[in-house]
C-alpha cells in the first residue's frame, strides 16, 4: 500500500510502497518519536506569562499544520515513484536502489546538530533553516517537474533513469528531512507550554494529510482508469494531472509559503534556552557516542537492528508484487483510507498493554503472529491472478486484501508501541531529547536496511527459463534479450518473492527463539545501565 514509514520517524511498516506500510502520522501517536534533538526549553527567570489558551494561538497552531502538511507531501510523493515504477516493469534490483531515498529521515540525526546550533540570529534560530530549506525545496520541485517525465521513461521502450531518479529523489528527501528538523524544534517555541501539546496533534494530523495528498490523491488523479470511471463523461488516455503537473502545483505552494512565513512570522524570543539546548555541535556528537557506547544501548541497538529481517519480504516486496500481477497501484493506495481510524485507535488500546514496566513482553508475543503474515502474504500475491477476470477484480478479493491489511495492523502496531515505549522509559530524562531520538533512529534503520536488501535479492532468487527457443537462457537481461530475439519469451518458473517469504520467516522465528529472550532481558537492567555517565 502507501506509507514512516515511516515515517522522519516512520510509522510502522517501514516502506512506503508496501501492502502493510501506513502513512506516517509523526509525532504522537504510533509514529511520534522526541523529533526534536534536544528537550523544550525553559522558561526564563524574568518570564511570568499568564496562561493562554489554545485560541490565542490558534494562528500558530494553524502555521504548524500547514508546515507539517508541506512536510508530508514529498514523503507522499517518494512513496509514489516506487509503484509508477513497477507498472513501467521496473526490475526490483532498480527498486531496491531507489529505496535508497527512503534513508534521510532515517539518518537526519547526523546533521540535526547542525541544524540546531547553527543560525542567524537576528532572522532566528529555526526560520534560518526552514525557509532557505522551503524555498529550494520550491525551486527544486518546480525544476524537477520540468525533467520527471524524462526520468520516468515514456512506458514503450524507454524505461525509467533509476540511478538519475533515485539521487533526484534523495536529495528531495534530503530537503523534507532538514525541513522536518527545523519545524520540529521551532514547534517547541512557536507555542506556549500550556499548548505545547498541541503540536504532536499538527504533526499526526499535518503530515498524514500531506502524505494522502502526495500519495494517494495524486495515485488516483494520475490514474486514466480511475480518472475515467469516476471523473469523467468521455474517457481520455491520461488522467488528470501527471506527477510534472503536480511537482510544479506543490512546488509554487511551498514557494508562496515560505515568502508568508519569512515576512510575517516571527520567532518568540521570550524563551531562554536551556543549558542542554545550548550545547555545541561538538559536544552533542560526543554525547551520542557516549550513549552508544553503554554496554545496554550497544545491546539494545544490536538486538533491534536485526529484529525486522523476518519482516522484510513482506513489508518492502509485496504491494509491489500485487501491482505486478495486476492491482491497479490507486486501488492499492486508496485501500489505505478506511485504516485511518485503525491506525489512529490501535496504538491507544495498545498503549495500555505497553504502559507498565516491561513493555517489550508485547513486543515479544506479537512478533511470531506477525511472521505468519509474511505467509499469508505470499499465498495473497500467489492467488491474486487467480480471481483477477477481464473488468480487474471481484469486490471480495480486495475486501480480503483490507482485512488482511487490517489485521497485520494490529500486529504490527503492538510492536511498534511497544519499542516506542521502552525507548521512553529508559532514556536519560537529562538527555531526553537526543537519547530518544538516537534510540529511534536505530529503530528505523532496523527497518530501512533488510528492506533494501529483500528488495535487492528478488531478482536473483527467481529462476526464469527460455520458452519458445532452444539453447537460450534468461538468467540475465543480456541473455531475457538474446531469448527474445530468437523467437522465446522468459518464463518464471520460480519467483524468488516466495522463495524470500520462506526464507525471512525462518530468519524470523530463529531471531525470536534465540534473540527474543536476550531483548525481554534487557527489562530488568537497573536505572543505572541506561543512564549516561559525563562529565560537565
Amino acid at each position: 500500500m502507501s506509507a514512516k514509514q515511516g515515517g522522519r520517524q516512520r510509522r510502522p511498516g517501514s516502506h512506503p510502497h508496501c501492502l502493510e506500510a501506513p502513512a506516517p502520522l509523526g509525532a504522537g501517536l504510533a509514529g511520534g518519536e522526541a523529533e526534536a534533538l534536544l528537550p523544550p526549553p525553559e522558561l526564563g527567570p524574568a518570564v511570568s506569562a499568564a496562561p493562554r489558551g489554545c485560541r490565542a494561538e490558534l494562528g500558530s497552531v494553524l502555521l504548524l499544520l500547514a508546515l507539517y502538511v508541506l512536510q508530508g507531501v514529498p514523503l507522499g510523493l517518494a512513496g509514489s515513484v516506487p509503484l509508477i515504477l513497477q507498472s513501467r516493469s521496473a526490475s526490483y534490483t532498480e527498486q531496491a536502489f531507489f529505496s535508497l531515498v527512503f534513508w534521510p529521515f532515517s539518518l537526519k540525526l547526523l546533521w540535526a546538530p547542525l541544524v540546531d546550533a547553527v543560525y542567524v540570529r537576528r532572522f532566528g534560530r529555526r526560520k534560518s533553516w526552514l525557509v532557505p530549506t522551503q524555498y529550494v525545496l520550491g525551486l527544486f520541485m518546480i525544476g524537477l517537474s520540468r525533467r520527471v517525465d524524462a526520468l520516468l521513461g515514456d512506458g514503450q521502450g524507454r524505461g525509467p533513469d533509476v540511478v538519475a531518479l533515485t539521487a533526484t529523489f534523495f536529495l528531495f528527501e534530503f530537503l523534507a528531512a532538514t525541513q522536518d528538523i527545523a519545524v520540529d524544534g521551532w514547534a517547541l517555541t512557536m507555542l506556549s507550554r500550556e499548548n505545547v501539546g498541541y503540536a504532536s496533534t499538527c504533526n499526526s494530523v499535518g503530515q498524514t494529510a500531506g502524505y494522502f495528498l502526495g500519495n494517494v490523491l495524486f495515485l488516483a488523479l494520475e490514474s486514466p482508469s480511475f480518472c475515467n470511471k469516476y471523473l469523467r463523461f468521455q474517457p481520455q488516455p491520461r488522467g488528470i494531472v501527471t506527477l510534472s503537473d503536480f511537482l510544479f502545483f506543490w512546488g509554487a505552494v511551498f514557494l508562496i509559503t515560505t515568502t508568508l512565513v519569512a515576512l510575517l512570522k516571527k520567532e518568540n524570543k521570550e524563551l531562554t534556552p536551556t543549558k542542554e539546548e545550548t550545547k555545541g555541535i561538538t559536544d552533542t556528537y560526543k554525547l551520542l557516542f557516549s550513549i552508544i557506547k553503554m554496554p545496554a544501548v550497544l545491546t539494545f541497538c544490536l538486538l533491534i537492528l536485526t529484529a525486522k529481517v523476518g519482516f522484510s519480504a513482506a513489508d518492502a516486496v509485496t504491494g509491489l508484487k500485487l501491482v505486478e500481477e495486476g492491482v491497479p497501484k490507486e486501488h492499492l493506495a486508496l485501500l489505505a483510507v478506511p485504516m485511518v481510524p485503525v491506525q489512529i485507535i490501535l496504538p491507544l488500546i495498545i498503549s495500555k498493554y505497553t504502559a507498565g514496566p516491561q513493555p517489550l513482553n508485547t513486543f515479544y508475543k506479537a512478533m511470531p503472529f506477525r511472521l505468519l503474515f509474511g505467509l499469508e502474504f505470499a499465498f495473497l500475491v500467489w492467488w491474486t491472478p487467480k480471481v483477477k477476470h477481464e473488468g480487474g477484480f471481484p469486490a471480495y478479493y480486495y475486501i480480503v486484501v483490507l482485512l488482511s491489511y487490517a489485521l497485520h495492523q494490529v500486529t504490527l502496531y503492538s510492536m511498534y508501541v511497544a519499542i516506542m515505549a521502552f525507548n521512553a522509559k529508559v532514556s536519560d530524562p537529562l538527555i531526553g531529547g537526543t537519547y530518544m531520538t538516537l534510540l529511534n533512529t536505530v529503530s528505523n534503520l532496523g527497518g530501512n536496511w533488510p528492506s533494501t536488501v529483500a528488495l535487492w535479492l528478488v531478482d536473483p532468487l527467481t529462476v526464469k527459463e527460455c520458452a519458445g527457443a532452444q539453447g537460450q537462457a534468461c538468467g540475465t537481461p543480456a541473455a531475457a534479450e538474446l531469448c527474445t530475439k530468437a523467437g522465446g519469451s522468459c518464463v518464471t518458473t520460480l519467483d524468488g518473492y516466495y522463495v524470500e517469504s520462506v526464507i525471512c520467516v525462518i530468519l524470523g522465528f530463529a531471531w525470536w527463539f534465540l534473540f527474543g529472550p536476550k531483548l525481554k532481558k534487557l527489562q530488568d537492567e537497573g536505572q543505572s545501565s541506561w543512564k549516561c555517565k559525563r562529565t560537565n
